[in-house]
């Protein structure tokens, strides 16, 4: 959350002349309510609709930047599809910078109910292993713009495919 990949996806899909999907919006798609709706439901709610997404990107016939929620790795699926149709990277960030990046719309993002930086750092110490298990190549966002990261991202890319 705050790390980019929504930002950062657009501008790897505009270099990589490639359409991006965000898993969040095909979730309000397929679900018909908005992420905040689902989570009032419960994140079970959520977390189901969010694999279908996954399955749903990963399966398509079109090459895709897909952007994915920072909890959608913890489900196996989602990390075995992942693995297997992509190049996975993880966008790091320190919780403080996280924090300060989503704290003016933190009332739009239900899991930070309890506020933005301790849950950031409760999320990165539950998630870490999940990231590195799926991630090839993990970049920091730290104290760059998207497009640096966005560029970081495409030269990663390019090495591991060449």
């Amino acid at each position: 959350m705050g790390a980019g990949k929504t930002t950062v996806g657009a501008g790897c899909a505009t270099r990589l002349d490639r359409p991006f999907v965000d898993t969040d919006d095909l979730v309000e798609v397929l679900a018909g309510r908005t992420v905040a709706e689902l989570f009032a439901v419960g994140e079970g709610a959520f977390r189901a609709v969010e694999r279908q997404a996954v399955a749903d990107a990963t399966a398509s016939p079109t090459p895709l930047v897909i952007g994915c929620g920072g909890g959608a790795v913890l489900d196996a699926d989602n990390r075995a599809a992942l693995r297997a149709t992509g190049f996975v990277v993880w966008l790091r960030a320190d919780p403080a910078v996280l924090a300060d990046r989503v704290r003016d719309d933190a009332v739009d993002r239900p899991l930070l109910a309890d506020g933005p930086l301790p849950t950031l750092v409760r999320l990165a110490d539950t998630r870490d292993a999940a990231y590195r298990a799926v991630a090839d190549v993990d970049i920091s966002t730290d104290h760059r713009t998207p497009d640096a990261v966005a560029a970081l991202v495409v030269e990663e890319f390019a090495r591991c495919a060449a």
